[in-house]
């Protein structure tokens, strides 16, 4: 297809060579009349008025084009004049109107962004907590006015950052995150920042979160800073709190144990029926309350890291097995199958073994209780890398979705029974081990737990013969 100009110039040639075929066919006819000089007056008189006719009509093209062109480079105030009310001023008009729209449309369009700049800007800096924003490549764009009052103007830069108090965990956070694209958080009390304002040391939970565009690419990470340190305190303060009251109500707690032992076993004389049974009733709560005053020691000495580990080698099939055969009587009487699936030879962790038994008993307690009658239960262990990975594989009700994420916060029991601290206490013991833990369950198809602790370096012995 050609365009307006091409078309004007085939137009004009086209004109020009009819003019040529009549100025010869004139010509001739001059010719034969006689009239040579009239006759070479009429042709030069015809190629200048068909000069003029194509330089007028191609001359006002060219000028529109030229600026159009301008009009398109951006130049949006630019304006082309032309005075005459013909094809060609209506079509200069049209085009100054469009100049005209677009520049309105270019302002109200940069004046919307230049807003939502300020709006965004205006509600970065008025967050309360410390917040980072990075490009895709980690590059460090822009503090709020909190994180410049805690990590300083000079935070701006990498190098600065890395020298600041907790500067590395930061710059490590954002790096995992854009490498692999997903929110980093540390939740554990190691991981806290501690961050010294003035004369005050203060702890803070990091937070990294990936930024994408509509399509999903990678635009930069927003990091935030939580303040944690009153809810350190109050954690610390509900710790103690447990601590004492758990000591405390521990030695009544035994004393009435060994009353109603005794009242059950007749020592206080023969019991009717009714009080036999009641008697047996606050036995078995009172049971109930004694391992939660267990739980809530060992929770306590924990947070408060009084509690030591005897750190040994141990056979993980060797472990597997005896939480089974604890268990026993337990599963046959809801007629449930527990198998033991581990090789003898599997490479020992090094673990205490009191922790580990709790961790197992707490895993499989569990386990137990969830799975109705005839169910099955699993436990593995497999070597994975420089660790050992330990499964609790049962085919009960399952757990629902929203909860996975609090599973193993305290007091957050997966039904009424339990005390709630049972699976907080796992996690506290697995990662205090060395080790990390997981849990995957769906409605209907059971809950898997696993959990990995290291294993024991392997010392080498020599035989007496080989000393001698």
């Amino acid at each position: 297809m050609l365009n307006l100009a091409q078309r004007v110039v085939l137009g004009c040639f086209v004109l020009a060579a009819l003019t040529l075929g009549l100025l010869a066919a004139t010509h001739r006819a001059l010719q034969a009349a006689g009239q040579m000089g009239l006759a070479w007056a009429f042709v030069v008189a015809a190629l200048a008025a068909g000069l003029a006719t194509a330089y007028f009509v191609l001359q006002p093209i060219h000028k529109l084009a030229r600026d159009a062109h301008k009009i398109a480079q951006g130049n949006l105030e630019f304006r082309t004049d032309w005075k005459s009310r013909d094809d060609f001023g209506v079509l200069a008009a049209e085009l100054n109107r469009l100049a005209v729209r677009l520049r309105d449309l270019h302002d109200s369009e940069a004046g919307r962004r230049q807003m939502e700049f300020q709006l965004s800007d205006a509600v970065l800096q008025s967050i309360f907590e410390p917040i980072i924003v990075t490009d895709g490549k980690g590059h460090i764009l822009k503090l709020n006015q909190a994180a410049s009052e805690l990590l300083g103007e000079a935070a701006t830069d990498r190098m600065a950052l890395a020298n600041t108090p907790g500067g590395n965990k930061i710059l490590n956070a954002i790096r995992d995150a854009v490498a692999m694209q997903k929110a980093v958080a540390t939740e554990d009390e190691a991981s806290m920042l501690p961050m010294r304002i003035g004369k005050q040391e203060r702890s803070y939970r990091l937070r990294t979160t990936p930024m994408r565009d509509s399509e999903g690419r990678l635009l930069g990470t927003v990091t935030t800073l939580e303040d944690v340190t009153s809810l350190q305190d109050t954690d610390r303060f509900k710790t103690q709190f447990l601590n004492v009251a758990s000591r405390k109500l521990r030695d009544p707690l035994v004393q009435l144990r060994r009353g109603l032992y005794a009242l059950g076993q007749g020592f206080g004389g023969e019991l009717l029926p009714l009080q036999a049974e009641l008697v047996d009733a606050a036995g078995k709560e009172s049971e109930k309350l004694d391992e939660l005053m267990a739980d809530l020691i060992e929770v306590a000495e924990l947070d408060s890291g009084k509690l030591e580990f005897k750190l040994e080698p141990v056979s993980p099939r060797q472990a597997l097995t005896k939480v089974r055969d604890r268990y026993c009587d337990e599963a046959s009487g809801k007629r449930i199958r527990v198998d033991v699936r581990a090789y003898a030879d599997l490479s020992r962790v090094r673990t205490d073994r009191r922790a580990l038994r709790s961790i197992l008993d707490n895993l499989l307690g569990n386990a137990l209780r969830y799975t109705p009658d005839e169910g099955e239960i699993l436990l593995t262990a497999e070597e994975v890398k420089d660790t050992v990975q330990f499964t609790v594989r049962d085919t009960g009700r399952g757990i629902e979705a929203d909860r996975l994420g609090t599973i193993f916060d305290r007091f957050n029991p997966m039904s009424e029974s339990g005390s709630g601290l049972g699976l907080a206490l796992v996690r506290r013991l697995v990662e205090s081990l060395g080790g990390q833990i997981a849990v995957e369950s769906r409605l209907g198809h059971g809950t898997t737990f696993r959990f990995t602790l290291p294993v024991a370096a392997v010392e080498s012995t020599r035989h007496p013969v080989e000393v001698g």
